[in-house]
């Protein structure tokens, strides 16, 4: 995990996986059939340690409110620990080019489009939003998430990243007004394109 981390998923080789696990690259395929499926395993690990303080704020929190506020505090945490690289791996460790990767970028979006709709789910339980205004709501917060990882890869601190969040909370009340008028709603709503109804 830590090498996949520090480097990303193109940026390990089986060798580089083979010398810091102390095994021969055969036995990577013998365990774990590929380096994809190997990362498929180190990133169901990285979900259930270091993604997990921000699943269980969205969780636990009593208003939706709150959890969004505790999942960002929680995100910036763990980003910013000494003992880790400081990014979001889900966010940062996607591979960029090659054709061949292209299972392993779906599923890192996958799992990224599980981070909204975690968002979006909470949202709901508290909020009288209409489904496009609570689509536009958790991926506002979703991006917050993935930009404070870009931050701190950049060399954003603990504190700077508290005044990010600090923002994104100040647009709370007008994102999430419980009564919607349509001028909200449009707002809210994605942009149509020019040429249709």
């Amino acid at each position: 995990m830590d090498l996949f981390w520090e480097r990303g998923y193109e940026g390990t080789s089986l060798s580089d996986l083979a010398q810091a696990m102390g095994i021969a690259s055969a036995s990577i395929y013998a365990c774990f059939g590929s380096k994809e499926e190997l990362f498929g395993k180190v990133m169901a690990l990285y979900g259930a340690t270091s993604g997990e303080p921000p699943r269980r704020a969205l969780r636990e929190e009593p208003t939706a409110r709150e959890a969004v506020h505790a999942m960002l505090r929680a995100t910036a945490d763990e980003i910013t620990r000494p003992d880790t690289p400081h990014y979001c791996m889900l966010v940062l460790a996607a591979p960029t080019g090659a054709v061949e990767n292209h299972a392993v970028r779906e599923m890192l979006g996958e799992r990224r489009r599980g981070q909204f709709a975690a968002i979006r789910e909470r949202l709901a339980r508290d909020l009288t939003l209409s489904a496009a205004g609570l689509d536009a709501v958790a991926r506002y917060y979703a991006t917050v998430v993935q930009g404070l990882s870009v931050q701190a890869r950049d060399g954003a601190t603990r504190a700077d990243l508290e005044t990010v969040i600090t923002c994104a909370m100040a647009a709370w009340d007008t994102l999430t007004s419980a009564t919607e008028t349509p001028d909200t709603a449009d707002r809210l709503a994605p942009p149509r394109s020019k040429g249709r109804p």
